[in-house]
This record gives structure tokens, C-alpha cells and sequence, in this order.
């Protein structure tokens, strides 16, 4: 009768270890992906919302800039506990690709993208797209007084009137656009005359602002900044103005995205990959921020001018490759 007694309790025990221990081991199994996120905060927070009411995988989101990211990883090497780095432009992931940084890009998530917006060698994508404009105000210029060519605000003529973000990674994109279609001299003559007769500006919006409110006539910067205004204010002033004809000034960028060979989940990242570019990710991305879905078949729903319509120049973020060329001449002008 006590061995009875004995045995009962025994398996009771058993069992209750067994229940209690069941919800640890379900939450030892549990994945948390970590993005580092060199985009807006506001555009990786709301993907990685969506994508954990898609999946069920919670994402932590550790803001900073790009190209501070893009060091850190380099820096922590395979104790890093990112899985996934989301980038503002290319160059820094250009720049990690080269180091042997990062994963391949699973076959299926990059062939519903374009194929000049992502690595040659699959290790990042471009997630969405934006082009280079001149904001400008017409209370300040007529629209057909602009220049035809975006190297002409480097001309004396234009002292004072022309505003621009040495420090934007978009803007130094521009700047090897020009030296791949010009050569460097012409990129530091470029860069030369912007620091002699432009206005220097610490970011996009601060820039945007200066233009909106009268300080100066024109800006250099991306098209989603002035549609994020105008989310924010309404009508504005200022209004864009479209490079043609395959100047540099009207280049396509993209804001990318890549896994990390260290990842300790490397089918999540992939997975986290594959939802950015999806129709479904695409929307949650560029309803945030107005820049364009490169998924295949997509078009922005945002008032932007037409993909389709721009007439950028050759040149693709592959072709821009770690932006070093361009960080070395504005060093070397004194912009940097």
C-alpha cells in the first residue's frame, strides 16, 4: 500500500515538473530577431510590428545611423547579435559585402525584385527607392530658371542660393554618380563650388525647411523628404523639380537590406528578408516613409511622380559601391 502511495506521488511530481517546464522550453525555443536599423525609426518600428503580427517573431530594433551601424557590425565581427542590418543607402552594405559580412540572399525574395537594384553577388537588396530633386521655392526662382544640369549650381551664379547635406549618405551617392559618368576632376570641381557658393546644411529636412520657409532658393535632397512635409504640414511653398536626361541629378538610391553570416537565425533573417520585399512589406514600408515599392509590379500610391517617368542616369547602387571615393574628395575640398 505505501509503494502504491509512493509511486502515486512520484508520478504526480513527475507530471507537474513536466507542465511546469513545458512554457520554458517553449520560451528557450522561442526566436527574437535583432535589426539594426539605419533607416527612419519610424520605418523600422512599423516593420517590425508587422512582421511579428505576420509571423509571431518579435524584432528589436536598435537605431542608428547608417554607416555607424555598418562599422559596428564590422567591429563586433561574429559575436555581433544582429541578424538582419536595414540601411538608409547602399554603400555601407556595399562596404560589409566586401569585407565577406554578409549572407546570401535566399533566390525567391531577389526575384521579385528589379535585378539593378540589388547586389550582383545576392548579399544585399535594395528594399525601396528614391530619387535625387531640387526642392525649390518659386516665391525665390521660376521653375524654368533651374539648370539644366546638376552640376551648374557649382557656378558662381548661384551663391547663396543653393543648399546641401555633405553628410548625406544620398548626397555623396550622387557625388561617385558623377564621378562614374564624368571623372573625379569634374566631381571635385562640383564639390569645390558647392562648398564656395552653396549653403551647407546638417540634414535633409533642416535643408527642406530653409527652402520651405524663404531662407534659400533651392535644395538639394531625396523626393520623400518633401512628401513627408507635406504629410506634416499640408500645402507647401516650396515644389520639386525632376533631373532628365540621365543627369546626375535626378539619381535613383536605394535603402537596403541584408542578413549577416553570424546570425544565430539565419532562416528568420532570411524570412525577415523575404517579408520586406513582399507586396505586403513593400506597403507597410512606403506608407511610412513616400519612397518607391521595388517589388515587381508595384507602384506608390503616394502622389509620387510615376517610377516609370524618371530618367536617371546608368548608374545603379551596385555601381556606387562603398561611396569611399566620394568621402576621400569632399575631405579633401574641406566639405567633410
Amino acid at each position: 500500500m505505501m509503494f502504491r502511495t509512493t509511486l502515486r506521488r512520484a508520478l504526480t511530481f513527475t507530471l507537474l515538473g513536466l507542465t511546469l517546464a513545458t512554457p520554458l522550453t517553449e520560451a528557450a525555443d522561442k526566436v527574437e530577431l535583432t535589426l539594426y536599423n539605419g533607416q527612419h525609426k519610424e520605418v523600422g518600428d512599423e516593420l517590425a510590428k508587422a512582421f511579428e503580427a505576420k509571423t509571431g517573431i518579435h524584432v528589436n530594433v536598435r537605431k542608428g545611423s547608417s554607416n555607424q551601424l555598418a562599422s559596428q557590425v564590422v567591429e563586433e565581427g561574429e559575436r555581433s547579435p544582429a541578424d538582419v542590418i536595414y540601411t538608409e543607402e547602399s554603400p555601407p552594405l556595399n562596404k560589409l559585402g566586401e569585407q565577406g559580412l554578409l549572407a546570401k540572399i535566399d533566390d525567391a525574395t531577389l526575384d521579385v525584385l528589379p535585378k539593378d537594384y540589388v547586389a550582383r553577388d545576392g548579399a544585399w537588396m535594395g528594399v525601396t527607392a528614391r530619387v535625387r530633386v531640387v526642392a525649390y521655392n518659386p516665391k525665390l526662382i521660376d521653375e524654368k530658371d533651374l539648370p539644366k544640369t546638376v552640376l551648374d549650381f557649382a557656378q558662381p551664379q548661384w551663391q547663396g542660393k543653393v543648399g546641401f547635406v555633405p553628410t548625406s549618405g544620398a548626397f555623396q551617392e550622387q557625388a561617385v554618380a558623377i564621378i562614374k559618368l564624368h571623372g573625379k576632376e569634374a566631381a571635385e570641381e562640383w564639390l569645390t563650388g558647392l562648398r564656395a557658393f552653396g549653403k551647407v546644411y546638417s540634414n535633409n529636412m533642416v535643408a527642406l525647411k530653409a527652402v520651405e520657409n524663404g531662407e534659400v532658393a533651392t535644395v538639394l535632397v531625396n523626393n520623400y523628404y518633401w512628401f513627408a512635409l507635406q504629410r506634416e504640414k499640408g500645402q507647401l511653398d516650396s515644389k520639386l523639380h525632376y533631373f532628365t536626361g540621365g543627369d546626375a541629378g535626378g539619381l535613383v538610391t536605394v535603402s537596403s537590406a541584408a542578413a549577416l553570416k553570424s546570425s544565430k537565425h539565419p532562416k528568420e533573417a532570411q524570412q525577415l528578408l523575404a517579408y520586406m520585399a513582399s507586396e505586403e512589406g513593400q506597403r507597410v514600408i512606403t506608407q511610412t516613409s513616400a519612397e518607391y515599392p521595388l517589388h515587381k509590379g508595384m507602384t506608390s500610391d503616394r502622389g509620387l511622380k510615376p517610377f516609370n517617368e524618371l530618367e536617371p542616369p546608368k548608374v545603379t547602387p551596385a555601381d556606387l559601391g562603398n561611396a569611399e571615393e566620394a568621402l576621400e574628395l569632399e575631405r579633401e575640398v574641406g566639405l567633410n
